[in-house]
């Protein structure tokens, strides 16, 4: 996801897809427990990802508080 992307998002947005996010990566792990992923670094780019909407996201709080 472009970091384009992730700043026209609306902090109620991007709480949801920060959980989304997160819940994608843990069952990427588990899957990857079972049977090894093609592509391991699918788990890099979905962790950066999510440090992006974090980042944003903080910032947003912040101007609104």
């Amino acid at each position: 996801m472009k970091i384009a992307e992730v700043r026209e998002m609306s902090i109620a947005d991007l709480q949801d897809r920060i959980a989304q996010e997160q819940a994608h990566l843990e069952e990427m792990k588990l899957n990857h427990a079972v049977s090894p992923l093609e592509d391991t670094s699918s788990f890099k780019k979905v962790r950066k990802d999510i440090a992006r909407m974090k980042e944003v996201l903080a910032k947003k709080e912040k101007e609104n508080a």
